[in-house]
């Protein structure tokens, strides 16, 4: 059983700065990537940053410059610090983690929502102007 609790939201100013936590347990073998989704209301759901355990990184194209996503391995935490922030990074972040997708013998992780099989409750992140 994996389990994912985020924490770290709130209401900052636009210019202001957050860090999320998503602390996870529970079989480690499905959960080679994870990734931070976010969702605004009545937008769809989009993926902002993704961890794989080869320590491969990635950020979406909206918060590269602004948002770092890192590992405590002793903790198995996954962090995003995000700094800059702006009111359109306002939605409810998630926390989720699923296996690779494994194609001669090399390992790929994505965006795709239904890849992740657990998830967290989510932490909202509000940014006012």
């Amino acid at each position: 059983q994996v389990q994912l609790v985020e924490s770290g939201g709130g209401s900052v100013q636009a210019g202001g700065s957050l860090r999320l936590s998503c602390a996870a347990s529970g079989n480690m073998y499905s959960r080679y990537c994870t990734v931070w989704f976010r969702q605004a209301p009545g937008k769809e759901r989009e993926g902002v940053a993704l961890y794989s355990r080869d320590r491969t990184t990635s950020l979406a194209d909206s918060v590269k410059g602004r948002f770092t996503i890192s590992k405590d391995y002793v903790r198995d935490i996954l962090y995003l610090q995000m700094n800059s922030l702006k009111p359109e990074d306002t939605a409810m972040y998630f926390c989720a983690a699923g296996p690779a997708h494994v194609r001669d013998n090399m390992h790929t992780c994505t965006y795709d929502d239904d890849d992740y099989m657990h998830w967290g409750q989510g932490t909202q992140v509000t940014v006012s102007s």
